[in-house]
C-alpha cells in the first residue's frame, strides 16, 4: 500500500432536469458573471443551451457564451475564451458538454487567473497558482473531467497534445442528468465507455502497493461499464444503463480507483495523446486501438495484476500458466471492444501512419513524459515505437 490523498470537492447533482438548478448552484459558489462554454450545435439543437440561459436570465445572472469546443480541444479557442473573459469581467465558468468543453473551460480558467501564456502549464514550464471557478453540465459520459484534476489541450502548431493536472481546476459542481446523453451517436457512447474503463485500467495495472478495497471498487466499476455498454449497444435509449455509465465515468477519474496504488501507469493515454494530436481521432477509440498492443508488450512485467484482471474482471478460468491466463484476459477485453464496435488496431481506427509518422509520435511521446514513464513497465522511446508498430 502507498499513502494517498483523496480530494473530491465537486458537488454532484444527479438526476432528471438537474440542469435547471444551474443558476442556483452558480450563485451558491459566488458566481456573478458567467462564461457559458460549449461545443458544437447539439447543445443548441437539443434546446439545452436555451434552458440553461433561461435559468440564468430568470435568476438575474449575466452571462456571455463561447461555443466551438471540439474533440481534442484547441489552444486557439482557449486564447479566445481568456480574452473574452477578461474583456467581459467574467468570474465564473460554466462548461456545457463533454470532456472537450470542460477541459477547454479549465484551460480558460487557468489563463484568466494567472499571468503569462497558459500553454506554459501544459508544456510543463510552470504550474498554475489559481483557476477561475467553474461548474459543469455534463452531456457525454466519458472523460470524467467533471470531477477530475485534469485538462488536456491540443496546440495546433506542431499538433502537440498535452495535459495539466492540478486540484485548482476541479469543478465546484457537476450536474449529471443521464437523459442529456440520449441523443449521442452510438459511436460516441462506445468511445465514452472505453475512456471510462481506461481511466480505471491505467490505475489498476501498477507495480507496487495495492489495496483490496480499491481493487474491488475498480473491478466492480469495470464490470458495470462493460455490462451496460453492451446494453446500450443493443438499446441506446436505455436510461438506466446510461445512468450507470454516467456515474461510473465520474468515479473512474476522481481518484477513487487509484487510492493506495503507485499512482497509475498512464502510458496508454500518453501514447494516444500523440495519436489524437496528429490524426484528431476520437479519444476513446484511439485508446482501444492501442491498449491491446501496450498490454501484450508490458504484461510479463506486471503479471500478477494481469492475471487478477483476467480472472476477476474478464471471467477467464484460472487454468494454465499465469502468462496464458493473462493473455486470455487481454484477448477477452479486445473481444469486448469489438462487440461495442471499437477498433483494436490503428488500421481499424482508420489511420495508416508511415514509419516516419510512428517515429515522430514515439519521439513526441517520450519528450512529453520526460524521457520515460510507466508503472506496469517503464517505457522509453524505443518501447513506445515498438508499441505503435505492434498496434498497426
Amino acid at each position: 500500500m502507498f499513502g494517498f490523498r483523496y480530494y473530491t470537492p465537486t458537488k454532484v447533482v444527479f438526476g432528471k432536469d438537474t440542469e435547471l438548478q444551474a443558476a442556483a448552484l452558480i450563485r451558491e459558489f459566488g458566481g456573478k458573471k458567467v462564461l457559458i462554454h460549449y461545443g458544437g450545435g447539439s447543445v443548441v439543437r437539443s434546446g439545452l443551451l436555451q434552458r440553461v440561459t433561461d435559468t440564468l436570465t430568470e435568476a438575474g445572472i449575466p452571462f456571455v457564451c463561447l461555443g466551438g469546443a471540439v474533440p481534442n480541444p484547441r489552444l486557439s479557442l482557449v486564447y479566445e475564451g481568456i480574452s473574452l473573459c477578461k474583456r467581459e469581467g467574467v468570474d465564473f465558468l460554466l462548461a456545457v458538454g463533454g470532456g472537450s468543453a470542460i477541459d477547454s473551460a479549465k484551460a480558460i480558467g487557468y489563463g484568466v487567473a494567472n499571468e503569462g501564456d497558459v500553454w506554459d502549464f501544459y508544456d510543463y514550464k510552470r504550474k498554475p497558482a489559481a483557476c477561475l471557478p467553474l461548474g459543469v453540465i455534463l452531456t457525454i459520459a466519458a472523460t470524467g473531467s467533471e470531477m477530475s484534476d485534469s485538462s488536456v489541450i491540443t496546440r495546433e502548431e506542431g499538433l502537440v497534445k498535452r495535459g495539466c493536472n492540478s486540484d485548482l481546476c476541479r469543478p465546484r459542481f457537476a450536474i449529471l442528468n443521464p437523459a442529456l446523453t440520449l441523443t449521442l451517436p452510438d459511436y460516441q457512447t462506445a468511445c465514452g465507455c472505453t475512456d471510462i474503463m481506461m481511466h480505471t485500467l491505467e490505475r489498476y495495472f501498477t507495480n507496487g502497493g495495492n489495496m483490496e478495497i480499491t481493487d474491488a471498487l475498480a473491478e466492480g466499476l469495470l464490470r458495470t461499464v462493460m455490462r451496460n455498454a453492451e446494453i446500450l449497444a443493443a438499446d441506446p435509449m436505455n436510461l438506466d444503463a446510461r445512468a450507470e455509465v454516467m456515474w461510473a465515468g465520474s468515479l473512474s477519474h476522481n481518484g477513487l480507483t487509484g487510492c493506495g496504488s503507485s499512482g497509475g501507469d498512464w502510458m496508454t493515454h500518453k501514447l494516444e495523446h500523440e495519436l489524437g494530436g496528429l490524426y484528431d481521432v476520437a479519444h476513446g477509440a484511439g485508446l482501444a486501438a492501442i491498449w491491446g498492443s501496450w498490454a501484450r508488450y508490458v504484461f510479463r512485467d506486471c503479471l500478477p495484476r494481469f492475471r487478477q484482471f483476467a480472472v476477476r474482471v474478464m471471467d477467464v478460468a484460472p487454468e494454465g500458466t499465469d502468462e496464458e491466463i493473462a493473455l486470455k484476459g487481454i484477448a477477452a477485453l479486445e473481444d469486448f471492444f469489438r462487440r461495442i464496435h471499437m477498433p483494436t488496431s490503428l488500421r481499424e481506427l482508420g489511420v495508416s501512419p508511415t514509419e516516419e509518422d510512428l517515429a515522430v509520435m514515439a519521439h513526441k511521446c517520450a519528450v512529453g513524459v520526460g524521457g520515460s514513464m510507466g508503472s506496469a513497465k517503464r517505457l522509453y522511446e524505443e518501447d513506445m515505437l515498438a508499441i505503435y508498430r505492434a498496434s498497426m
